[in-house]
């Protein structure tokens, strides 16, 4: 096999990597153009991939083909953990699984999330790094961050913490459902500044922000989850080495910031690059960088080299663009957004919001926003028709801003003036 074959078996590797298993077939009739070897070279890496995701995690009764990882995942179902049964999985990632868990006695009725960590993944630094998740949640009280409810360690002496369950969708697919417009939007997402925030001020860097660690309920409260790589500030130079080393194979690399992924010191100024990343989606349904494949040293590439395109200038460039409502806001019900509503949403953005998440991208984090409450004032500035700190300070710029927030006085004025 020469090296164009590989580097071409290994871009489709990596795309096919990110789509669902029932997205793969139509993914391969499109790119392998009926070339069955190389179809089956990809789908065999990408088997191995998936049966080398539970290489540490099973016991080596699986390994040994004596069990299935299926029968593994499963062992849990209906199993007592403290005062709760485990109903079924939830989710899993690099440290625990989550599972949905119902309180196990009939004094009241309850569902919770129980994080349990991974059999095989109990070493000394990953347990260490588990029980400062759960500190860290113990010490969170805040109505936009999910709850820490209780912890222990089960029976054959796996760690585990019970938090509250939120029943909720990933910001971007939630906004995207309801329709909402470009102010609920931002409303929405100061409200997880605000959480934001509050673990800054606890001097807690959570690291890893993205759609899915921000949940919003039915009721429209966002709640932020997932602390498992989070950094405590406070902690010493030699602790910070390996938490850091160990994040870096734990965090999503689209979300990561230049200076997470050149393993440099962590500040707070990391989760404004994220959330900036998390902005940029929810209002133009893009991420701000396009990757040629999806192999780690290609994103590391791209988002250490690369500059952001406007979000304004996103939303008229879709590859695959989503339909709009009538606010010109992106909606997943219809097929192609007329050109007049990518128009409306591409002016609204332009100008302040622009500016407002390209600070926030700046590769340079002495160039991004001081702090994520300074992100929110700055959006909370814009939304009331104020001069935003993200643009430059010129006369024509704040008087333009004055005019638009007192068009009626000004127009009476003029009136006047002309009269007189």
């Amino acid at each position: 096999m020469d090296n164009a074959d590989w580097n071409k078996i290994k871009s489709l590797f990596h795309q096919a990597l990110d789509l669902q298993p029932d997205e793969r077939a139509a993914f391969f009739a499109d790119h392998c153009n009926g070339d069955r070897d190389l179809r089956v070279r990809v789908e065999s890496l990408l088997k191995a991939h998936e049966d080398a995701g539970d290489f540490i995690s099973a016991p080596a009764l699986a390994e040994a083909g004596l069990i299935s990882h299926a029968t593994l995942g499963s062992a849990l179902i209906g199993k007592r953990i403290g005062s709760y049964e485990i109903v079924r999985e939830l989710g899993r990632g690099g440290m625990g699984a989550v599972y949905l868990a119902e309180r196990a006695d009939e004094e009241f009725k309850k569902q919770v999330a129980l994080k349990i960590i991974k059999r095989g993944m109990d070493t000394e630094s990953i347990l260490r790094r588990f029980v400062m998740e759960r500190q860290i949640l113990a010490n969170l009280e805040h109505e936009n961050i999910a709850r820490f409810l209780d912890g222990g360690t089960t029976e054959d002496g796996l760690s585990y913490f019970v938090m509250e369950y939120i029943d909720g969708e990933p910001i971007t697919k939630y906004s995207d459902a309801h329709n909402l417009n470009t102010t609920e939007r931002l409303e929405l997402f100061q409200q997880v500044c605000v959480a934001v925030q509050h673990a800054h001020q606890n001097l807690i860097v959570h690291r890893d922000l993205k759609p899915s660690n921000i949940l919003v309920t039915t009721a429209r409260v966002p709640k932020l989850l997932d602390f498992g790589i989070a950094k405590i500030l406070s902690a010493d130079a030699a602790g910070d080495t390996e938490q850091t080393a160990s994040a870096l194979r734990l965090m999503t690399p689209e979300y990561a910031s230049p200076e997470q992924l050149r393993g440099l010191p962590i500040t707070t100024a990391t989760d404004v690059y994220s959330l900036g990343i998390v902005l940029y989606e929810l209002l133009s349904g893009q991420r701000p960088f396009r990757f040629p494949n999806r192999s780690p040293e290609e994103i590391v590439r791209v988002v250490l080299t690369a500059e952001p395109s406007r979000p304004s200038d996103a939303v008229t460039n879709h590859v695959a663009p989503r339909g709009t409502d009538a606010t010109g806001l992106n909606s997943p019900s219809m097929h192609q957004p007329l050109a007049s509503q990518v128009e409306k949403l591409r002016r609204r953005l332009l100008g302040d919001l622009d500016n407002i998440v390209l600070k926030a991208l700046r590769k340079d984090r002495e160039r991004r926003c001081a702090s994520v409450q300074e992100f929110s004032q700055d959006i909370g500035r814009h939304l009331r028709g104020l001069p935003v700190s993200a643009r430059p300070d010129a006369f024509s710029y704040r008087a333009g801003k004055f005019v638009k927030r007192h068009r009626t006085g000004v127009a009476i004025a003029g009136l006047l003036l002309v009269t007189l």
